[in-house]
């Protein structure tokens, strides 16, 4: 099967079950998706089970394998992802609360990492060795950028909180990333110190940021000399592909890279340099990008339960890991929310949204995909896909009811914000 055929048949599942999902699920689009993908997975499981010479999983796990999936979304989807993420955030919320989206994307993943990695290593006995505990920790501890996003727009937030939710989700994912190898690393047996840990830890983070304000800016003083919105299109998708390749040249954090240039350009770029055209076909071309591979992955998703080949210690351990999941990101949510400008009672209901709004997606399962050969490998596959299940499934349907009961009906006035964004 060529990447081509790949691409039709997922674009053609993706167009048949959002249709039925308009017609008589009703879901939110992306959840609508996975649900559906899920079911078909389940149905392949059975029809593998009844007629198992026709190997559909294993057909099914030699396409990821050879498409690369992981990589595929790592090195291609998620820049494009972030981008456009990023290119509508509300920048005076976010500047308000830089210093709430600093100690989330940054203290709270570390936080969560210690904790669930710990967490887990208590909880199995030593089952699963401890160092790959931790790997397993930083594997969950990004929220998904995407299915927050989706989030956003449906339920109303106070504009603060909203901000601080965003910025967290668009850059913990480099965050994560950065831990997630070195976390690797150590448990591969690499003699990694703490001091080199720190130091690259840094540089990856920092030089990303750098990266991102230097080609961000160079791209924006650019569109100021132009006038037509094709060519400004063209500029905002090489600087997305060029800064991606270039931090994956030098070593710093692609993620965060392309997160500071969509920032940038969204925010100057939009004010300054592009005129009232430009401004729609950008936006609307970035929007059509984002649904498009959102779609995408989140069928993947669903899919991604062919890969995985649960027996009851890994059931056992994802029963377990889902339940601290939860607990992890409480606790490491909590000190952050010292940072908002928010009462006592404000601030507790912040600490529930951050807590249940947590939903991990594509680069955990990424990440956990892209894991090497180990005895280890299906348990933590399995564990990352129960939460990954649960926070989407669960959580993502619960929090318009849990908006409503914290804060009232705000769902008019997030869609007249949202459209005035637009």
């Amino acid at each position: 099967m060529t990447s081509f055929d790949l691409g039709a048949i997922l674009l053609t599942l993706a167009a048949l079950l959002g249709c039925v999902n308009y017609f008589w699920l009703r879901l939110p689009s992306t959840i609508g998706l996975m649900a559906g993908a899920l079911v078909v997975s389940v149905v392949v499981l059975a029809i593998d089970r009844i007629y198992p010479d026709l190997d559909l999983r294993e057909r099914w796990q030699a396409v990821v394998a050879t498409a690369d999936l992981p990589h595929l979304f790592l090195d291609g989807m998620l820049a494009f992802m972030l981008f456009a993420g990023a290119l509508h955030v509300d920048m005076p919320s976010l500047r308000d609360n830089k210093w709430a989206v600093f100690a989330l994307a940054t203290l709270s993943t570390l936080l969560a990492t210690a904790l669930l990695g710990g967490g887990m290593a208590w909880a199995l006995g030593g089952a699963l060795p401890f160092a790959w505990c931790v790997v397993l920790a930083s594997i969950l501890a990004p929220t998904d950028p995407i299915a927050v996003a989706g989030l956003l727009q449906r339920v109303g937030l106070p504009a603060g909180l909203q901000a601080a939710i965003a910025g967290e989700s668009l850059f913990n994912d480099g965050v994560a990333v950065v831990v997630f190898s070195l976390a690797l690393s150590v448990a591969t047996g690499h003699d990694v110190g703490a001091r080199e840990i720190a130091l690259q830890f840094l540089e990856e983070a920092v030089g990303g940021a750098l990266l991102g304000l230097v080609t961000g800016y160079a791209a924006y003083r650019l569109m100021q000399l132009i006038d037509d919105y094709q060519l400004e299109l063209t500029i905002s998708l090489a600087l997305v592909t060029g800064t991606y390749s270039i931090a994956h040249w030098t070593g710093v954090s692609g993620p965060i890279a392309v997160v500071v240039t969509g920032l940038l350009i969204g925010h100057r770029a939009r004010k300054d340099a592009w005129s009232e055209q430009t401004r729609t076909q950008v936006s609307t071309f970035w929007s059509l990008v984002d649904e498009l591979l959102n779609a995408v992955l989140f069928l993947l998703l669903g899919f991604a339960l062919l890969s995985v080949e649960a027996d009851r210690p890994g059931l056992h351990a994802a029963a377990i890991g889902v339940g601290l999941a939860v607990a992890a990101r409480l606790i490491s949510v909590a000190v952050p929310v010292a940072f908002l400008r928010l009462h006592r009672v404000q601030k507790a209901r912040a600490v529930t949204v951050l807590t249940w709004g947590g939903l991990r997606g594509g680069i955990s399962v990424a990440l956990a995909l892209g894991l090497p050969a180990s005895p280890w490998r299906q348990e933590i596959l399995t564990v990352v896909y129960a939460v990954v299940v649960f926070t989407i499934l669960i959580q993502g349907l619960s929090m318009p009811w849990l908006i409503r009961r914290l804060y009232g009906d705000r769902s008019d006035q997030a869609g007249h914000q949202h459209g005035q964004q637009a």
